[in-house]
């Protein structure tokens, strides 16, 4: 190749980089997406731009359940208007009480439905593409109790499992999609809220009917791999670690026995962990997002305060970190009294600069 023609090449790739590096936001910048008058749960964000969410349960009913964001002030019931419920119509054909939402590599959207009015906790899976309901698998009573808060999920459709959380009996659980068998692991140390931890959102003691806010595992994530589910409670300051092999086929006292501490947590919300090995947070007490690096670094990415009760995040396209907020600890459930939320409640995300979701 002659010496012109070369260094040609290398001033056009130059400035093509150039470009894409002046293009990508700094870390840590945070971008509105939505703007609601309903109080988001969780948040799930897919790589072409779509926005999903559910609709929180201890906010005040408004007839609808799961959202999809058409604007940054718009939402329409998701996949349809007859699959929502209110109080006159609740049943076991539509949904009830939705929180946790992700997706998955075969383009399915999941979400868990408590079912706190029904009595009955369930899952439901989603064509992304078409809206087609694919899935419902109920949830046996045996390890689902009534009283259960069974939030949030992780799904690893490679090998056909859904890995759940239960934050008000704080437990762990395997379930396989095909044919809905379940696995529960309880009574751990790790998955108890911690000692001395205290919830004080917007600089004020948390409270929970009444008493202050303590809360067993809540936030999990799966590695890239799917061979190791991470988890933490969210009054706690432990990350840990568990194959999810040993979930799936071990006894508990295998799975007892493997659970390490991976690093620390602020008390958090929600959670994910990026294709690289990057753990991110939710921080309640400090209207932020930290993360914890595979160094085992935890450090703040960004503080802000719109993040008033950052509730869940999850990776979209690229870098993009996507968080429900939703003023969570001014629902009557926390307040004792009338909710004392102020709309707008928001669907916000800030750019991490890391290597972004893991879907299997």
């Amino acid at each position: 190749m002659k010496l012109p023609i070369l260094r040609n090449i290398i001033a056009a790739a130059l400035t093509v980089g150039a470009q894409l590096l002046a293009a990508a936001p700094a870390v840590g910048t945070l971008e509105t997406v939505a703007e609601l008058p309903i109080r988001p749960g969780n948040v799930s964000a897919t790589v072409d731009g779509r926005v999903f969410a559910t609709v929180h349960p201890l906010g005040v009913p408004s007839g609808l359940q799961l959202i999809e964001i058409t604007g940054p002030d718009s939402f329409r019931p998701w996949p349809s208007a007859e699959l929502q419920s209110n109080a006159s119509n609740r049943g076991d054909s539509r949904i009830d009480a939705p929180l946790g939402i992700t997706q998955d590599g075969k383009g399915r959207l999941w979400i868990t439905d408590m079912g706190l009015n029904i009595g009955k906790s369930r899952l439901w899976g989603f064509d992304i593409a078409t809206g087609k309901l694919l899935k419902r698998i109920d949830l046996p009573s045996t390890v689902a109790p009534k009283d259960s808060f069974i939030q949030d999920l992780v799904v690893d459709a490679e090998r056909g499992w859904i890995y759940l959380s239960d934050i008000n009996n704080p437990a762990l659980l395997a379930l396989r999609i095909d044919d809905g068998q379940i696995r529960r692991f309880q009574g751990h140390s790790s998955l108890q809220a911690e000692d001395g931890v205290e919830m004080r959102v917007g600089g004020k003691p948390t409270l929970f009917d009444g008493k202050p806010a303590k809360v067993g595992v809540n936030p999990i994530g799966l590695s890239a791999d799917g061979e190791t589910l991470f988890f933490g409670a969210m009054s706690g300051t432990h990350w840990y670690a568990v194959p999810t092999r040993l979930l799936r086929e071990g006894s508990d006292a295998d799975v007892a026995a493997a659970i390490r501490m991976i690093g620390r947590k602020p008390l958090s919300d929600g959670a994910t962990t990026d294709a690289a090995g990057n753990h991110f947070f939710t921080n309640l007490n400090e209207n932020g997002i930290d993360w914890l690096n595979s160094r085992g670094e935890l450090q703040p990415l960004v503080r802000n305060p719109l993040l008033n009760w950052p509730d869940s995040v999850q990776f979209g396209a690229e870098s993009w970190l996507y968080i429900s907020v939703n003023q969570l600890h001014k629902t009557q459930a926390f307040t004792g009294a009338c909710d004392q939320g102020t709309p707008p409640y928001r669907i916000l995300r800030v750019w991490t600069g890391t290597a972004g979701a893991v879907r299997r």
